[in-house]
């Protein structure tokens, strides 16, 4: 207010102070620093994690595109190991792949590993996916006859019984065709 003539200081100690000091001033400010530190941590360990989760899923797709290159090859692989790099998903890759017989004659399991091209790991380490997959020419032709037990008017055993009027139909239930195609 104007014109009010100050008081003495004696007068002045007795009035209550309206505001902070400055210690609960950085006391306040320390405690968000720290609460934001936490928040950023979090969202630091979150994106780190999405950019890992995105990396094993390329190599999943980098491993078992490399087994179906394998296998559209028509060429049953010989046995052992060979590796090499891809670019894939505008990154460079390195794969693993083992090749080992099985009990089965004819038949070969496929085991790729997939890692990033740029990582330090160790040879047996370090590996981001590794998918399995077999290859042989032990798979009977086409033109077999079918199991014993698959031939006959219900060869799936739980499927009505077909109407002798019309095959493939179950008359007891309308709208239910249990052909097989």
């Amino acid at each position: 207010m104007r014109g009010t003539p100050l008081r003495p200081a004696s007068a002045r100690a007795n009035v209550p102070v309206n505001g902070f000091t400055l210690i609960e001033v950085l006391v306040a400010l320390a405690i968000v620093a720290i609460g934001m530190a936490a928040v950023l941590e979090a969202l630091t360990s979150s994106a780190n994690t999405a950019v890992y989760l995105q990396d094993k899923t390329f190599a999943e797709w980098v491993a078992l595109n490399r087994i179906e290159t394998v296998r559209l090859s028509g060429n049953v692989p010989a046995a052992g190991t060979s590796d090499d790099d891809i670019d894939y998903a505008g990154r460079k890759w390195t794969w693993r792949q083992k090749v080992t017989d099985t009990r089965i004659s004819g038949m070969m399991q496929i085991e790729v590993e997939v890692r990033p091209a740029d990582s330090n790991a160790a040879d047996d380490r370090g590996w981001y996916a590794s998918a399995v997959g077999f290859m042989g020419n032990a798979i009977a032709p086409a033109n077999d006859p079918p199991p014993p037990g698959w031939s006959g008017s219900n060869p799936i055993v739980g499927l009505p019984p077909t109407s002798p009027g019309q095959p493939g139909t179950d008359t007891s239930q309308p709208g239910i065709n249990t052909t097989l195609q």
